[in-house]
């Protein structure tokens, strides 16, 4: 597949790694200082060809991807997938007396990223480089990324995700590239670590450069030879602040303090390297700065980027305002990820007072030049109010990036419609030629060829090749295999195959007992009240009492698998993971209840469990309140791996339905344009008192039947659904609303699933063949076209 002729060939190279790794013989080495060796045979295989894509990207026009988040999972099995080197690692691994299976579990994930947000930008740099675009990632060198989940006593307690404390042969430092990053109170050292980002069945190899910071001087000698030993590390403390976890807490002041400064460090660094690089390969004149490079600001967190490379124009090159806004304008592209007015970031001006004066300069000058441009085309003074970035001693980001880029993007079809009636509907008003749809997609080889093998073969022997791998709409040709029983009963028992495969992992990593016959009911994913794992849980302690109280005995047998991480100061979400485990508690220890149901919450839920439970699911949960979800992206790799969508008409489910057909899926709800009309009249007590079980699952919140450790926790949760614990909108997110239709809904697929197995596998079997449209290469393909204008460049 890859031309590394002139390289030593991986297992001849394997042993000496090891050797390197481990100060010992190969057989007596670890699983994970295996890895370490192995992992360092594939850098030696790649880095020749990873050096000529750098050179040849450098030549051309490049797109470069700010993100704060970047969640890439494992690195080296996906590394021998794209590299064609599976098997000859497997080969090399048990020549030396290791199976490749123990030496991939030894790696960490790389902890860069939270949820969805994260996991797309690794999917785009995977289907960047697969298709030989000249992109590049960039971020931060994140120490212990978000935080490693823990369960004590149903409680979720965060502790230092340490991924790399023993290094990671993975990313590369590259010492005589750091730039400075200048704050009115601190001066920092940025120093890349980049990497590699291989393609599938190319040699080009793409980089993500990650940012560490480090401080000017590694140590306060005289101040520790004068026993001020604090001192002398204090303030490389403050420093390393910068990157020692994702998203710290924001609900103190201290925490935002910290927010802004990461963001400014790490596209300050990044936008003085791409300077750099340009003037290095197309001279000193900045002005065609904007025609060699497109910068994705990928939501709002590096949005500080636009005054941030004003200032660097101006205040570095010499260039004028309106030269250095020509430029700006022509460079950044901006996606918008959300319907939620809370996530699109506002900051106090204070802070940016405190760190940047300059840069606040800059905002400023920007907020009074937008106030002129809106009035002379003759906008009412209350619009430019609302739209101008800085008002009200707070700096609107999301504002800011609107003005500046010359794309806007929605992630999902009904999204963008969403943002361009709602969210950012005065923007739309006046430009809207910047607004475009690009709906989100996922990289078939991690969540389909690597993650689920045995689904991976039968469609390569199915279509004759592996080209579906890079070209998902191969698939479609599939379709008429729907109508054979024999392949529908090959794509059964491949779910039961990966249903096993569940049961014995999950029995070794948590002592949780599953039953594989059993319907796999999955929702994963980052936990927050609109995406409603509080009524998924509603229902799952609603069946609890059908069987204990009312005797029902036809309830299909169901395990409901949950995985999320609730931000550490989002005290309700905390308590929604409790209940979770408090109902898991509650039915897996009942003598008669178990029998039937059985509930997992998958602790430290990241990239590698998921690879464990997608292709054993059988019902995907999709069910936050329509017009809250901007796209989501584990719906598409469930349907990818067969898995049947649960949900409603929200995000990119709207698009699934719409390839799928009605009858392949599973919709429930009221409909975004609905909802208006039915919240003027909505009453939760009337749903209270009026739908069946709904009043006893509530009320068991706070009657004895679950125990939340005297918090008040539960009390909490049923008073936010009921009267909104007197402050705020009861049941906000419509749980109780939604309650009947989604019970009605998610108990006719617990009937279907049994009723007829091979009717069950032909409405899969459409969900595999018709995830094309979802695959992050036609996205990528989408904005490299339409938005980056840029061209495919193979070494």
């Amino acid at each position: 597949m890859n031309a590394f002729h002139s390289l030593p060939s991986l297992e001849s190279t394997v042993a000496g790694h090891v050797r390197a790794a481990a100060g010992s013989t190969p057989a007596s080495a670890t699983a994970r200082k295996f890895w370490f060796g192995l992992s360092g045979s594939v850098m030696e295989q790649l880095a020749d060809n990873w050096e000529k894509t750098t050179a040849a990207y450098n030549a051309t026009r490049q797109q470069h991807y700010f993100s704060a988040e970047f969640l890439m999972g494992r690195a080296l099995l996906n590394n021998l997938t794209n590299l064609g080197l599976t098997e000859e690692a497997e080969r090399a691994t048990r020549a030396l007396g290791h199976e490749l299976s123990d030496v991939l579990e030894a790696e960490n994930d790389a902890a860069l990223g939270n949820g969805g947000l994260g996991r797309l930008a690794a999917c785009f740099l995977d289907s960047a480089v697969t298709q030989d675009y000249p992109v590049t990632g960039y971020g931060i060198l994140y120490r212990y990324g978000l935080f490693k989940q823990n369960f004590d006593n149903g409680f979720q307690t965060e502790e230092p995700d340490a991924w790399k404390e023993d290094g990671y042969p993975f990313v590369v430092r590259r010492e005589d590239q750091q730039r400075i990053v200048t704050f009115d109170d601190m001066v920092v050292r940025a120093t890349p670590y980049d990497m590699p980002i291989t393609g599938y069945g190319t040699d080009n190899v793409g980089t993500l450069r990650l940012w560490k910071s480090e401080p000017l001087s590694e140590f306060d000698y005289d101040a520790f030879n004068s026993q001020r030993f604090t001192d002398a590390i204090v303030e490389r403390e403050r420093v390393m602040d910068l990157c020692r976890v994702l998203y710290p807490n924001d609900t103190t002041y201290a925490g935002k303090v910290l927010r802004v400064r990461q963001q400014y460090f790490f596209v300050s660094a990044s936008l003085q390297a791409m300077i750099d690089n340009y003037i290095a390969h197309h001279g000193k004149d900045l002005a065609d700065f904007g025609k060699y490079n497109s910068i994705q600001l990928n939501d709002t967190h590096p949005v500080l980027a636009v005054p941030e490379l004003m200032r660097l124009l101006m205040d570095e090159h010499g260039l004028g305002w309106d030269e250095a806004w020509k430029i700006v304008t022509e460079t950044f592209a901006y996606t918008n990820h959300t319907v939620l007015a809370e996530a699109l970031e506002q900051w106090p001006t204070s802070i940016f007072q405190q760190l940047f004066h300059r840069v606040f300069e800059i905002v400023v000058e920007i907020d009074r030049r937008f106030r002129e441009d809106m009035r002379a085309r003759g906008i009412d003074e209350g619009q430019i109010h609302y739209m101008s970035p800085v008002r009200d001693g707070v700096v609107h980001m999301a504002w800011l990036a609107c003005y500046a880029a010359y794309s806007i993007n929605g992630v999902a079809a009904l999204h963008t419609e969403i943002i361009k009636a709602e969210t950012l509907k005065e923007w739309y008003g006046i430009w809207p030629e910047k607004f475009n749809n690009k709906t989100n997609g996922v990289t078939p080889r991690r969540w389909l060829k690597m993650c689920n093998p045995r689904l991976s073969d039968l469609l390569t022997r199915l279509t004759g090749s592996d080209a579906w791998v890079t070209n998902l709409d191969e698939l479609k040709a599939l379709l008429p295999y729907a109508n054979d029983d024999a392949v529908m009963q090959e794509l059964l028992d491949i779910k039961d195959a990966n249903k096993q495969d569940f049961a014995t992992w999950i029995k070794q990593r948590q002592d949780i007992d599953v039953d594989p016959t059993s319907i796999f009911d999955v929702q994963i994913k980052r936990l927050h009240e609109y995406k409603r794992q509080l009524m998924n849980a509603l229902y799952v302690l609603d069946l609890y009492f059908r069987i204990k109280e009312d005797g029902e005995t036809d309830i299909a047998p169901r395990t409901f698998i949950f995985g999320a991480k609730a931000a550490p100061g989002y005290v309700r979400a905390k308590a929604i993971i409790k209940f979770i485990n408090e109902i898991a508690t509650l039915i897996n220890n009942d003598p008669v209840v178990s029998k039937t149901l059985r509930v997992v919450f998958v602790e430290n839920y990241n990239v590698s469990p998921a690879e464990h439970i997608i292709p054993a699911a059988d019902v995907s949960e999709q069910i936050s309140t329509a017009g809250k979800e901007a796209s989501g992206t584990s719906n598409m790799k469930f349907m990818m791996n067969g898995a049947l969508t649960l949900g409603t008409l929200d995000g990119a489910n709207v698009e699934i339905l719409d390839s799928v057909g009605d009858e392949n899926a599973y919709i429930f709800g009221a409909k975004v344009e609905q909802l208006p009309e039915l919240r003027a009249h909505y009453n939760p007590y009337h749903e209270y008192e009026t739908v069946p079980g709904l009043k006893r699952v509530l009320d068991a919140l706070v009657d004895g039947h679950l125990n939340d450790n005297n918090s008040g926790m539960f009390h909490d949760l049923r008073s936010s659904l009921l009267d909104g614990g007197g402050w705020e909108t009861p049941d906000v997110y419509y749980v109780l609303g939604d309650f009947a239709s989604y019970r009605e809904t998610r108990d006719k697929m617990a009937h279907d699933f049994y009723a007829d197995r091979l009717h069950w596998a032909r409405m899969c079997w459409v969900n595999i063949c018709e995830s094309g449209r979802f695959s992050s290469d036609r996205t990528i393909s989408d904005y490299a076209r339409e938005v980056w204008k840029l061209e495919a460049t193979k070494i």
